[in-house]
Formats: structure tokens, sequence, C-alpha cells
């Protein structure tokens, strides 16, 4: 490479830099200034509901745009820290009515927690296990699949089996809400959530971790190790010749994006005060990729504006058309991955290359084609 392709590159990364850094900002002044001062309680609390979605989709982002690796399962991730989340308010609200369990287990006739249910009593082991076991289950998970080299489709589908079958196992688990999960909480670590103020708080601490999760996610992507995620992607047993375990590179951004999805998940429960199986399984699963594949999976910021996007979309439109919208939602997806495989944000990055690269007045057959991108 000669210096001055050296220097054009650093350009174009400096610039990168800057565009990303400033639509975090712009992103934050909407969040923490715009929102709460345009809309109503109600439609904060769902826009905080979308923001816990958006959350997942960076992770997404991530694995698959980076990686590579089609993540049908972070239903999973997200269940297990909304399901904890969800227990220890259970407890604390039972404690607030001086009762030893529960409501729901009251009401089946059990006089004590189940072993299981003991250690979230405490909020910092709830806390603590939020934040650990979402990613200790992806590195026992990815150790196992990536070891043996299982990747594209036969990930997808193990991934995917792996979300239903943690729903299947929720549902047959009367202690912990069976079908119907876990709801009506009424405080979060001391604070009433029928408070609006504090509903607003909840708002806040949505939008301030989904700030921090974008930066943590463009510090991994354009980092060295983001360029050898890359390449992994593109070009695995290149990695595997040079000296690099791809399994453990595809590991650590597995890990990354369950970690996500179990903060997501423990902040859903609060927000929107209801935890099921419907919320966890392969449904939810999907619904989490769609968004990211819609904004555009390889780009910092697509991800979290599509999910918001689609989320928003289906609770508008399906007020108005409940038959409708699934049918609208496939069609937009088959038209997103059949004519722009980068995902809408990736239009806007296809422009800014053609006029740095095209002499003006003039368009090749070559630019015309769709953009590529590995699964």
């Amino acid at each position: 490479m000669s210096y001055a392709d050296s220097k054009s590159l650093s350009t174009l990364r400096e610039s990168s830099r800057v565009r990303a850094l400033a639509g975090v900002a712009v992103a934050a002044v909407l969040l923490f200034a715009v929102a709460p001062a345009l809309l109503s309680d109600f439609r904060l609390n769902l826009l905080a509901k979308f923001i816990c979605f958006a959350i997942v989709a960076a992770g997404i982002g991530l694995a698959w745009g980076r990686g590579g690796m089609l993540t049908l399962g972070q239903g999973v991730f997200f269940g297990l820290g909304a399901y904890i989340m969800a227990m220890h308010l259970k407890i604390a609200d039972a404690a607030n009515r001086g009762d030893s369990v529960p409501d729901l287990m009251k009401i089946a006739g059990l006089r004590e927690l189940p072993a299981y249910w003991v250690p979230f009593t405490s909020p910092v082991v709830a806390i603590l296990a939020i934040l650990v076991l979402p990613g200790v289950l992806a590195l026992v998970l990815g150790l196992g699949v990536f070891k043996r080299k299982v990747k594209g489709a036969y990930f997808a589908i193990l991934s995917q089996a792996l979300a239903a079958a943690f729903a299947v196992l929720l549902v047959g688990q009367p202690t912990i809400g069976g079908s119907n999960g876990l709801n009506n909480f009424r405080s979060f670590f001391g604070f009433s959530l029928s408070d609006p103020a504090n509903r607003r708080m909840l708002y806040f601490i949505a939008a301030a971790v989904l700030i921090v999760v974008v930066l943590l996610v463009r510090q991994l992507m354009f980092s060295r190790y983001g360029e050898l995620l890359v390449a992994v992607r593109d070009q695995e047993e290149r990695v595997r010749f040079l000296g690099y375990d791809p399994a453990n590179v595809k590991v650590v951004a597995y890990v990354a994006a369950a970690f996500f999805a179990g903060i997501a998940g423990a902040l859903f429960v609060p927000i929107v005060g209801i935890i099921s199986p419907n919320d966890v399984g392969v449904m939810p699963s999907i619904m989490f990729l769609i968004g990211v594949a819609i904004g555009g999976r390889t780009t910092l910021l697509g991800p979290v504006v599509g999910a918001l996007a689609v989320t928003w979309a289906q609770t508008s439109l399906s007020e108005q058309f409940p038959s409708g919208w699934t049918y609208a939602q496939g069609l937009l997806f088959i038209a997103v991955v059949g004519f722009f495989p980068a995902g809408l944000a990736g239009i806007a990055a296809l422009r800014r290359r053609r006029v740095v690269e095209q002499p003006a007045g003039e368009v090749t057959d070559k630019e015309l084609e769709p953009v590529k991108e590995p699964v």
C-alpha cells in the first residue's frame, strides 16, 4: 500500500468515526431532550420498550453484521435476563406486603420459595446474575458450537431450536407463571412503578444504556478485534492459517450480543410490566433480526434505527390493521433482503461510495449491481 493510499484510508476511517459519533450525539439529544418534551407518558413508555429491543439489535449487528453469525436465538438471553429481574421484583413485592412468597405461589398454596428463587432475594445477586448468566450460557454454547465448526444455516437452525426449547421449558414451570409468565410488578428497587416520575426514570435509564451499548459496539467494531471478526466472516480458513482460532473470535461477539440482550430483558420487565414465554420464543427472536436486517446489519446505527422503526410500525399499524401488519412486515423483509441486502443504511453508504469513486456524469453497470454480503 502506497503512502497516498494509506493516507486516504486513514482519512476515510476518521470521517467514518466522526459521522458515527455525530450520529450518537444526535441520538442522545433526541432521546434525552426531544422525546421527553414532545411525548406523553404513555408514548414515552412505549419508546422505552422499543429501546429495549434496540439494545438487543445492537448486539445482533455485531454478531451477525460483522461476524456473519445468524443469531436466531437471542430471545433466550433476553428472556434469561428478564426472568431473573421479574423473579427479584416479585420477591421484593411480596416482602413489602409482609408475605414470604409471591402472590402466584400463595394462590397455588406454596408457603416457601423454591430453591432456585432464593438467590434472587438479594438485589446484588439478581443484578450480577443478569450481567453474568446470559454471557456464561453464550460462552458455553459458543464454544460447543464454534469449536465444532458449526456455522451458516446450521448455526441459525440450532439457535432457533434453542429459543423454541427455552419457551417450552418456561411454559412447563408453574412456579414462574407457566404460559402466563410473571406480571403485576409494583416496585423497582424501592421505587413505586405506579409513579409517573419513576416510569420516566426507567425511560432515561434505558436510553442511557442504549447509548453506552452503541459506544461499546462501536469500539468493538472498529478495533483490531473488529477487523479480525470481519476477516473470520469473509475468510475463516485464511484466518486459521495465520494462527488465530476463528472459534474464539466468534465466541467473543456471541457473548457480547448475549450480554446486551440480557440487560435489555432486565429493563423490559419493569418498563412493560410483564414477561412470558411469548416474549422470549422463536417469533420474538425473528423480530429482533428483522429490525436489524431492515436497518442495515453491517452499520453501527442501522440495527438500532431499524429496530426502533419496526417496533414502532408494528405498534402503530397493528392498532389499525391487526391482520395486515404481519403480511406487510414479511413483504418489507423480503424487499430489503432481495433488493437492499445492506439494509436501508447501506443505501446512503452506497451513494457516498459512488460520489467518491465515480467521475462526474459517469455511471457504470458494475456500480448498479446490489451489494452482496455473506449471511
